[in-house]
């Protein structure tokens, strides 16, 4: 197709014109993608987010995509060299870098595909008329004056503005600390209890409440006086309006149950508003764990659960050692479909109060995980249940109880961490991978352990490492929020920089067949014969290197110890073979093992 008509369709310099808020400027841009790259995903996150590459022929712009629009990339819509149009977004100038953040776009597929139109370069933008935050219309970043004045004196219980305000609603998933004008609609999921506190600073109280829209979900705080006014106000259920002034800051991830690396305070001049229409806000968003993946769930990890209420116990009290204070508690237990029970421990009025009776389902959001007798759940205070939620998950726990669950016995997570349980089979001999696969290792309910001499036919080489936290014994993948800035939701830290870990598919073989093995650090250093870190920098500067690299890994045997396990992925289940340690053969050792076996053979036919 011909590209002068790609090019006279774009807007020439709509870009830099949305950074220096030029007035008469083109407020939904016909723009071109020239990149396209998937950005790390956080601990336990499942959806994927884009950092994509915009150009007007004259500059680029780099921008990150509202999950919402994903399906733009996976239907293959949005690719590089098409023309789009940006319909909602939001501009930010942070630390002289020009970020847009797309919520709504449309691709203009009639232009087809092109090599990157024009020259483009980096904006060159001075100070002077340039804002940190521009939006696609004039609510978020050019208010009239009259307008944000009324804003700024209007106390949070007076009468909200005009719902033209609320024309253009700003994202959860958009917000974040360099985010300043602007205005949600977001249902009130969850609602906490006002809790009251007293040290040697002074006394407050506060309360909590979970928002949820289209794109996300975050946690907003009110304290002291912000509690006595909005309290009252915020109902389960109910739909609002939030506008700044309201602090967003990093999430305390230790008092939240909510997927958001952000979070919101309520501040004097914070204006809550109850919405006239409530339907147009999704309800709760689950992202449900399975029993048997419990395993593999950090300690102290928020999830969300759904089985079928098997045991309901005794209420029970504990005091506690730090308030003296009695708590009532109650211990449940869940079943479901892969086969596991977990206990799931409720407190306070859900505990005293709970009347679900057995054999139903229960959707439970934000339980923490605990290592206790191997692996146990407890509801958080800010957490919810749901009993027979109208979803398709209940309805297929219901189905599969119903026809042969309930005469099912069921495995626990008792002892996950010791080194063997009970019904394992943990074997020091050298076994062949035929004789793996025939006695089928890893079939089992139990893991099964077993060693294997083999050597490296191939290595998959993409993915091969993760960007991890460099705070001592942590070692989980950081997420980089913007260049130079990784931040590991575990440690609730901020890095210059990750250290890069090893985790690899390798693909062995013997005289009998061969095994795709799971590999982690130690192991892949002893491998590849150097760390993650320095082949990532090779794999920026010099591919051929890392091939090589690759290549001198392979035809190489070792003696591998190996773990077998059944697991699900995908809802399909799968053996996964994972290998504990490494060692290269020692050739006098290996040896002495064949003279014996001559000695054997030998002895068999005098």
């Amino acid at each position: 197709m011909d590209p002068s008509a790609a090019t006279s369709a774009i807007n020439v310099g709509s870009l830099q014109a949305i950074f220096q808020n030029t007035p008469g400027r083109v407020e939904q841009p016909v723009v071109q993608c020239v990149q396209i790259k998937p950005m790390q995903q956080s601990n336990g996150e499942a959806t994927e987010r884009y950092r994509v590459v915009f150009s007007d022929t004259k500059n680029y712009v780099q921008t990150m995509l509202a999950t919402s629009i994903n399906d733009e990339i996976h239907q293959d819509r949005l690719k590089k060299g098409v023309l789009a149009r940006l319909i909602n977004y939001q501009a930010n100038n942070v630390k002289g870098k020009r970020i847009l953040i797309v919520t709504s776009i449309q691709v203009l597929e009639q232009y087809g595909v092109h090599n990157t139109l024009g020259s483009p370069v980096v904006m060159d933008i001075k100070d002077e008329g340039a804002t940190s935050t521009i939006s696609s219309n004039n609510f978020y970043g050019n208010q009239p004056q009259q307008q944000q004045q009324q804003a700024r004196s209007m106390p949070t219980h007076s009468k909200p503005p005009p719902s033209s305000a609320h024309a253009n609603i700003y994202p959860i998933e958009a917000l974040s600390p360099y985010s300043h004008k602007w205005t949600i609609k977001a249902r009130c999921t969850n609602k906490s209890d006002i809790k009251t506190w007293h040290n040697r600073n002074g006394e407050g109280k506060l309360f909590s409440v979970n928002l949820l829209d289209d794109s996300g979900e975050i946690r907003a705080t009110g304290f002291n006086d912000q509690c006595d006014q909005l309290y009252e106000l915020f109902q389960e259920g109910s739909v609002f309006y939030i506008s700044s002034p309201c602090r967003v800051q990093m999430a305390k991830k230790q008092f939240s149950n909510v997927n958001n690396d952000y979070e919101l305070t309520f501040e004097r001049d914070t204006v809550v508003e109850k919405a006239e229409v409530q339907d147009d806000v999704p309800q709760v968003r689950y992202n449900f764990t399975t029993i048997s993946d419990l395993q593999s769930v950090d300690k102290d990890t928020t999830i969300d659960i759904v089985g079928i209420l098997k045991d309901v116990g005794e209420v029970s009290q504990i005091t506690s050692k730090t308030t003296s204070k009695p708590y009532d508690k109650r211990e449940l237990t869940l079943v479901d479909n892969t086969g596991f029970s977990v206990r799931l421990t409720v407190w306070g009025k859900v505990a005293s109060s709970f009347e679900v009776a057995p054999e139903q389902v229960v959707a439970f959001k934000g339980v923490k995980v605990s290592d206790f007798g191997g692996r146990s759940l407890s509801l958080l205070s800010s957490g919810s249940m749901s009993v027979n939620p109208d979803m398709q998950e209940s309805h297929t726990l219901r189905g599969w109880y119903d026809s042969q669950g309930q005469n099912q016995n069921f495995a626990t997570h008792a002892n996950v961490q010791g080194t063997v349980m009970p019904g394992e089979r943990r074997s020091d001999q050298i076994k062949t991978i035929a004789a793996v696969k025939e006695e089928q290792l890893g079939m089992s309910d139990q893991a099964d352990f077993f060693n294997l001499k083999a050597s490296i036919q191939y290595i998959k080489q993409d993915n091969f490492a993760y960007p991890a936290c460099i705070s001592e014994g942590c070692n989980k993948k950081v997420v980089e929020l913007e260049p130079g800035q990784w931040r590991c939701e575990r440690c609730d830290k901020t890095h210059d920089k990750p250290e890069y870990r090893y985790i690899m598919s390798v693909n062995v073989s013997d005289h009998t067949g061969q095994l795709w093995l799971s590999c982690f650090d130690e192991v892949g250093r002893m491998i590849m014969g150097m760390g993650a870190d320095e082949l990532m920098e090779y794999k920026e500067v010099d591919e051929k290197k890392v091939s090589d690299v690759f290549s001198d890994a392979n035809c190489k045997t070792w003696n591998w110890k190996c773990l077998a396990k059944m697991d699900n992925f995908q809802d399909n289940q799968r053996i996964r073979y994972q290998v504990r340690s490494a060692a290269a053969l020692d050739f006098v050792a290996e040896s002495q093992k064949l003279i014996a076996l001559i000695k054997q053979y030998d002895g068999m036919n005098m």
